[in-house]
């Protein structure tokens, strides 16, 4: 690598990787790729790094292990995967010696050629990444997705020319870092979410950063029915763009009109598409659509193509993902509602009786909201996991048939024996699955595999 925009060359430096999950080993990878002297450091114990196949990169230096992250005093460079968080005594400690610290997105941001859009948000930002890369694809544009979805960042960089548009999915934790903001940044929204790792103006100050960094040549594109998003813009420096599903926006952005989902830009307005058209279920849904049309339409996609995409498009796997039938009943994966919030939208998008599974690990956010609409909605709550006892104790009120198992099959077996036709099961967890599983497309996957081995299961066309 050679330096470039502030940006210095990493070769011959001794840099301290903190992590060996997946993005800690693709950090490694290319620091080790363009000549760093690479020692990589994680909590797990060697036993733990084996059981999840998190083995180091070839040329990594040193492996430090099974208790406190190393100290950095001696290292050129500390760079962090995102599991890591910034008040971690381990980058204090970098801090008040004055290393720097960067990150893969960080570094990406950095080094990319091409326009980049990012998109962040509490909820919803997998669906409007993956649908904005869905109507590139269809529009015929040089694209690649990525960010906290898709491949690693920075191994498609030589992928990637002045005139590939980036389309990013963009954590939270992956902000944590960033001194770069997108050209085109939008949040879908900003609701109680990982209060287990940050305070609540810690949380909404990090989806802020995507933001912090642009200028008046760029765009920043916010949903006004969100009224934490509302709250942002007097730190816009861009060009504003809003959404809305409840009515006309000023200026710049995209809403829906009666069934139509409208796009405008400077003084030209166009119909992208109606409603009726849209396979995906819930209102979140839609919101996410008119998002997806005010970030392609700020970046100059035709709107024919973007029609064509969002007719199409099925959604992401582990989102309200119908996995098939058993017991007279559809089965949804929705693994991917790691909050109460995401499980109360995909309860809302279902017309029909519902059997939830709810489980995983808690992560400190209310829950009375969830148990008013669980009383509306439910028949039956099988809760299940590390929080499943706090998860029965708060839904018991709510439903008569609340059950806490101890795992996801066991909650399966449940649900199965509960079903009447016409019911909905859904696995919406409203918990992270890293009290089981390490990431929520694991537990996802789990589920579908349970629910095909059911008597008398079908796939729904």
């Amino acid at each position: 690598m050679t330096a470039s925009a502030g940006v210095p060359s990493v070769r011959g430096r001794r840099v301290l990787v903190y992590s060996l999950g997946i993005e800690g080993r693709d950090l490694a990878a290319w620091l080790v790729a363009n000549g760093a002297a690479v020692t990589m450091s994680d909590t797990r114990s060697a036993a733990q790094l084996a059981a999840a196949k998190a083995a180091p990169p070839p040329g990594v230096e040193r492996v430090v292990t099974g208790g406190p992250l190393l100290d950095p005093d001696g290292f050129d460079l500390v760079a962090v995967s995102q599991s890591v968080l910034r008040y971690d005594p381990a980058l204090v400690r970098a801090r008040e010696l004055g290393i720097p610290i960067t990150s893969q997105m960080r570094l990406f941001l950095q080094l990319v050629p091409g326009r980049v859009i990012g998109i962040t948000g509490s909820s919803g930002k997998s669906t409007t990444t993956a649908l904005v890369g869905a109507m590139a694809r269809e529009a015929g544009i040089d694209h690649v997705v990525g960010g906290n979805i898709g491949e690693a960042l920075l191994g498609r960089l030589g992928d990637i020319t002045p005139t590939t548009t980036v389309i990013l999915e963009i954590s939270h934790t992956q902000l944590q870092y960033t001194d770069r903001s997108p050209a085109i940044g939008a949040i879908t929204n900003v609701t109680p979410n990982h209060l287990d790792q940050f305070r609540w103006d810690e949380y909404v100050g990090l989806k802020r950063n995507l933001l912090a960094h642009q200028t008046a040549a760029d765009t920043a594109i916010l949903n006004i029915d969100d009224d934490t998003s509302i709250g942002l813009i007097p730190a816009v420096r861009a060009q504003l763009a809003r959404t809305s599903i409840r009515g006309e926006v000023e200026g710049d952005g995209a809403w829906l009109d009666g069934s139509d989902v409208i796009a405008r830009r400077g003084a030209r307005s166009r119909a992208i598409l109606d409603r009726g058209g849209i396979l995906l279920r819930g209102e979140h849904n839609l919101a996410n659509v008119v998002m997806a049309c005010a970030i392609a339409d700020a970046a100059g996609f035709p709107a024919d193509a973007m029609a064509r995409a969002a007719r199409a498009f099925p959604g992401v796997p582990h989102r309200l993902e119908v996995v098939g039938s058993a017991g007279g009943a559809t089965w949804i994966n929705d693994s991917i509602a790691t909050s109460p919030e995401r499980t109360m939208a995909g309860l809302r998008a279902l017309t029909e009786p519902v059997v939830l599974l709810l489980g995983g690990r808690d992560k400190k956010l209310p829950l009375d909201g969830l148990q008013e609409l669980v009383r509306q909605r439910c028949h039956a709550v099988i809760c299940f996991g590390e929080s499943g006892a706090l998860f029965c104790e708060a839904m018991g009120s709510a439903v008569a048939d609340c059950v806490l198992v101890q795992n996801l099959e066991d909650a399966v077996a449940e649900a199965a024996a509960r079903v009447r036709p016409g019911d909905a099961v859904l696995l919406s967890p409203a918990g992270t699955s890293f009290d089981v599983y390490p990431h929520f497309e694991a537990r996802g996957e789990a589920f579908r595999a349970l629910v095909r081995a059911l008597p008398g299961f079908q796939e729904v066309a």
